[in-house]
């Protein structure tokens, strides 16, 4: 099925299409539009979709869904990434169980932000796998990629369209919305989720 989509809305229809059960966020242009589409569809879907107090508390909240096994997608514009860099750097050492999604909307000529950096950076800094779209079908075709990647390698994947993709609109093909896990559990393992080491 085809469905005429702004980039943004791509995006959040691939994160409803791969059972995705918790969504964070925090506010700002190009990435807002995300996590505004998914909000209606949380009570119907049976989403946690949140905006965070900032961006590290954001990928914090995701961080603790997926160590249960929980598909989770963050959400920020590239600055936000800066504030979020303590647990991001971190996650790449614990790795995760169900499927991450740091989708960081990078603003290549600062059109609407206050300078232009390349989240790509981060990702090969974290050593961490990043999927570059560049136009809104491939959105939303590399949400549902990104999951899976996640998953196989028990690390995130960072996802980043940039503004021209994300407030770009075109035909998307679209696939079936799927219900994610229900039956979240931690497992406790102080060998991989403690983030320190005594000496």
């Amino acid at each position: 099925m085809n469905e005429y989509l702004l980039g943004n809305a791509a995006i959040a229809r691939g994160i409803l299409e791969a059972g995705t059960r918790v969504v964070t966020g925090y506010p700002g242009t190009p990435a807002s539009e995300i996590v505004e589409t998914l909000a209606p569809f949380a009570s119907e879907y049976g989403i946690h979709v949140e905006w965070s107090v900032n961006e590290k508390v954001a990928l914090e909240v995701a961080i603790g869904a997926s160590w249960t096994g929980t598909r989770a997608v963050v959400v920020m514009k590239h600055v936000g990434l800066n504030v979020a860099a303590d647990p991001f750097m971190t996650l790449a050492y614990t790795g995760v169980i169900g499927g991450l999604v740091v989708c960081v909307a990078d603003d290549p000529f600062c059109h609407s932000s206050q300078n232009e950096q390349d989240t790509r950076r981060y990702a090969q800094f974290a050593g961490i796998p990043c999927l570059d779209p560049a136009d809104p079908q491939e959105a939303r075709d590399m949400i549902l990629y990104a999951f899976e990647l996640s998953e196989e390698l028990e690390l995130p994947v960072l996802l980043r369209p940039t503004t021209r993709v994300s407030h770009a609109s075109s035909d998307v093909v679209v696939g079936q919305i799927k219900g994610g896990s229900t039956n979240p559990k931690f497992t406790k393992d102080p060998a991989r989720w403690l983030v320190f080491r005594a000496s």
